[in-house]
C-alpha cells in the first residue's frame, strides 16, 4: 500500500521512483514554473516531470536549487523531443537538458513520442547514457504495445517506464497488462483528463462517499492500479489537495465503477497518428 508522497515503486533496475509527482506540461517558464515546483517540493513532493519541449527546464532547475532539498532526495525526469531523435542528436539533447536544469544527472530520461524510423536510434543513445551512469533510469513515453515490442526486439536494455495518457476514460488495459508482464512501470500523464471528468456523476458519488474530491478519487485509482501519476497544477492549494490521496482506499466496487467509465477516449494525440 502506498502510504505517503515519498513512497516509491522499484523499477526493473532497482531504482526507486516516487509513485506521485508534479508534472509541469504547459507551465510557463519563469516565475510560474519556479513557484509551482517550489510549492510542490515544500509540500513533500520529491518527483518533478519536465521535458525539453515544455521549455521550462531552467525554471525547474532554479526551483530545485532554491528549495534547498538535497539532490539525491529528488527524482527528476525529462524527455527528448521528436526533432532530436537520433543517436548523436539524442545524446546532445540530453546534455542540453542537463545544462538547462543545472544538474549532473537525471533520474529518468524518456523518448517523448515514438517517431517512426527514429526512436530505435534514440533508444540506443539512451542505453549509452545509462551504461555510462549518466542517467539512473531510461524509458519511453506514448508507446503502444507494438512500439514497445519493436524497440525491445533490438534493445539491450528494456525500457523501465512508459509514460502515457491514462485516466478513467482511457484505461489502457492491454497496455497496462503488457507493461506489468514485462516489468515496465506505467506512468500517467493527463490523469485528470484535463479537468473533463470533474463533473462525472459516478466519480462524484464515490468522492462524496469518501469525503474526497473527484480529482483525489481519480489519482487514488491510478495508484491502486499500480500506475505512477504526475498531476499538474500551478496553484499551491491544488498541489497540496492532489497529493492528499494516501489516507483513504477505494473499495473493489469503487474501482470497478471507475473502470466501467473507460471509452478508449483520448484528449491528447494518438501515438499511431501524430504529425509533429
Amino acid at each position: 500500500m502506498v502510504k505517503s508522497l515519498q513512497d516509491t515503486t522499484t523499477l526493473s533496475n532497482g531504482v526507486k521512483m516516487p509513485w506521485f509527482g508534479l508534472g509541469v506540461f504547459k507551465v510557463e517558464e519563469g516565475s510560474e514554473v519556479v513557484e509551482s515546483v517550489k510549492a510542490a517540493l515544500r509540500n513533500g513532493y520529491r518527483s518533478i516531470d519536465t521535458a525539453a519541449i515544455y521549455q521550462n527546464e531552467e525554471g525547474v532547475g532554479q526551483a530545485i536549487r532554491e528549495s534547498g532539498i538535497a539532490r539525491e532526495e529528488l527524482f527528476v525526469t525529462s524527455k527528448v523531443w521528436n526533432a532530436d531523435l537520433g543517436y548523436e542528436s539524442t545524446i546532445a539533447a540530453y546534455e542540453t537538458s542537463l545544462k538547462k536544469l543545472g544538474l549532473e544527472y537525471l533520474d529518468l530520461y524518456l523518448i517523448h513520442w515514438p517517431v517512426a524510423g527514429k526512436y530505435k536510434e534514440a533508444w540506443r543513445a539512451l542505453e549509452t547514457l545509462y551504461k555510462e551512469g549518466r542517467v539512473k533510469a531510461i524509458g519511453v513515453s506514448n508507446f503502444h504495445v507494438h512500439h514497445l515490442e519493436d524497440v525491445m526486439k533490438d534493445a539491450e536494455i528494456k525500457p523501465m517506464v512508459n509514460q502515457v495518457e491514462y485516466h478513467p476514460r482511457l484505461a489502457q488495459k492491454e497496455l497496462r497488462a503488457f507493461c506489468q508482464e514485462q516489468g515496465i512501470q506505467l506512468e500517467a500523464w493527463s490523469p485528470l483528463m484535463q479537468g473533463q471528468l470533474l463533473d462525472n456523476e459516478v466519480l462524484q458519488t464515490i468522492a462524496e462517499k469518501h469525503n474526497k474530491s473527484v480529482a483525489q478519487v481519480i489519482l487514488r485509482w491510478d495508484l491502486q492500479n499500480g500506475v505512477v501519476t504526475i498531476p499538474k497544477s500551478i496553484k499551491e492549494h491544488r498541489i497540496i489537495e492532489n497529493s492528499q490521496v494516501f489516507d483513504f482506499e477505494l473499495t473493489s466496487e469503487d474501482m470497478g465503477a471507475i473502470d466501467s467509465l473507460n471509452e478508449d477516449r483520448r484528449v491528447g494525440p494518438d501515438p499511431d497518428n501524430f504529425d509533429f
